[in-house]
């Protein structure tokens, strides 16, 4: 019997050591060495330092893989090397708008919006962040959107399956009932609130790690009504003073920064009192308020240009009544309240609110923050390293610098002197990879 069990033992483990030999030898074994990271050298005719604030002429860029490894005059070009030539033109840091609304269209406001799925706002969101990316913004913080449709749209660009710019996404924008954010559009017997919908502190608090859990990166609330709502005034406060303290605790304990849109003048102060990182438009700003932004450094995002778009393209969107009447309204105080804010030094970001007008016209914005004050040095930094800083990434993207990702833009001329040329970008370049331009 011992005899037997012995024999069987055996054969067990002599068929186990052949089913390991066989497992070893049929996983192929790691390579050694991974491939070398192409690379790539830029000759830059005029070079931003953002930081500086200056041009520098005769620049070498030399890109491995997706970072810039150094940068400075008559770099040796490693052999096989790709070469751009981009002596003739003027090399900036890829552009970062931290207002947009990838997956809205300028034009479905009102009841237009009620037919629009959230598949459908994510598609459209794939063929806006490819028009964004080509019109030179290769960063872009996303500020609101229903049903989480910005997380899949940054998660499938992570994933390479669509173009578009690097994003931070806020998901559904936290509000009132019957705030801007809800959904005032339905009568009473439909019973809907929108996603973003919280009250009183222990609901603004939930919402926040709901928004986390699902893939916020950055959270955004509204402390006054807005333009586009149905039912609220941009002159009034929503959330109150202790609603929005326990937020942006909530928000900050958690890793996350906090941007809100506010109009008026009560709203923009309790929100920098409760720390948020950046207002967005304050419209209706007063002198307080610009005090107040300056002592707590807090970011201004002013989102101007879609008020001189608007000028002079309003009748062809075929806005709501509503809609019109406020934006009547807020053109001309934006226009005074932000001139002196940026005259005064606020801290400024550029953000567009592409979505409420076409998107890839965001270069437009550097053009509308020098019409109000600003210098085309001053526009050029505030979408790029304050951008950057204001986004927590200023180790990753805002310059041309060793470290960075390689995400540059180029135009022909000098910007500092015409603006309007960062609305025509001619060389666009994200992570190594050339998307626009010298290929």
């Amino acid at each position: 019997m011992k005899s037997v069990l012995r024999s069987a033992f055996s054969a067990k483990v002599t068929c186990v050591t052949a089913l390991l030999c066989f497992a070893f030898f049929a996983i192929p074994a790691a390579p050694q060495d991974s491939a070398p990271a192409e690379v790539t050298v830029i000759h830059a005719g005029k070079l931003f330092d953002a930081h500086a604030g200056r041009m520098i002429e005769n620049q070498d860029i030399l890109i491995r893989g997706e970072k810039i490894e150094k940068v400075g005059p008559n770099l040796a070009v490693p052999a096989g090397a790709h070469e751009v030539d981009l002596r003739k033109a003027t090399v900036l840091p890829g552009f970062i708008d931290v207002h947009t609304h990838l997956t809205s269209k300028a034009g479905a406001a009102g009841y237009n919006s009620l037919g629009v799925s959230i598949p459908r706002h994510a598609l459209a969101g794939a063929r806006n962040a490819r028009v964004t990316l080509l019109a030179g913004f290769t960063t872009v913080r996303n500020v609101g959107a229903e049903g989480y449709a910005d997380v899949a749209l940054r998660d499938a660009i992570d994933e390479g399956d669509v173009s578009g710019p690097r994003m931070q996404v806020s998901g559904p924008i936290i509000t009132i009932t019957g705030g801007h954010g809800d959904n005032n559009l339905l009568p009473f017997e439909f019973h809907y609130n929108a996603e973003g919908v919280a009250d009183g502190v222990p609901a603004v608090m939930a919402k926040v790690r709901e928004n986390i859990k699902y893939g916020a990166d950055v959270i955004k609330f509204t402390a006054s009504g807005g333009t586009f709502s149905k039912g609220d005034s941009p002159l009034f406060e929503q959330y109150s003073p202790e609603e929005m303290q326990a937020l942006v605790a909530e928000a900050h304990r958690l890793g996350r920064k906090v941007a809100t849109h506010a109009h008026s003048a009560q709203s923009i102060k309790d929100a920098v009192r409760a720390g948020v990182d950046s207002v967005e438009h304050g419209i209706f700003m007063d002198e307080e308020c610009i005090q107040l932004m300056k002592q707590h450094g807090t970011y201004l995002s002013a989102t101007t240009y879609p008020l001189f778009w608007y000028e002079k393209n309003e009748d062809s969107l075929h806005l709501p009544p509503w809609v019109i009447e406020k934006v009547a309204m807020i053109i001309p105080a934006a226009k005074v309240n932000v001139a002196r804010a940026y005259k005064e030094g606020v801290k400024v970001a550029l953000g567009t609110d592409a979505g409420v007008y076409p998107h890839g016209l965001n270069g437009g914005e550097f053009w509308s923050m020098v019409q109000l004050g600003l210098t085309p040095v001053q526009s050029l930094q505030a979408g790029t390293v304050n951008a950057a800083d204001l986004m927590g990434w200023s180790d990753k993207i805002g310059a041309i610098e060793p470290g960075k990702y390689a995400d540059i833009v180029a135009v022909n001329g000098d910007p500092l002197s015409d603006i309007t040329l960062l609305q025509h970008v001619d060389f666009v370049m994200k992570g190594g990879v050339v998307y626009k331009g010298n290929q």
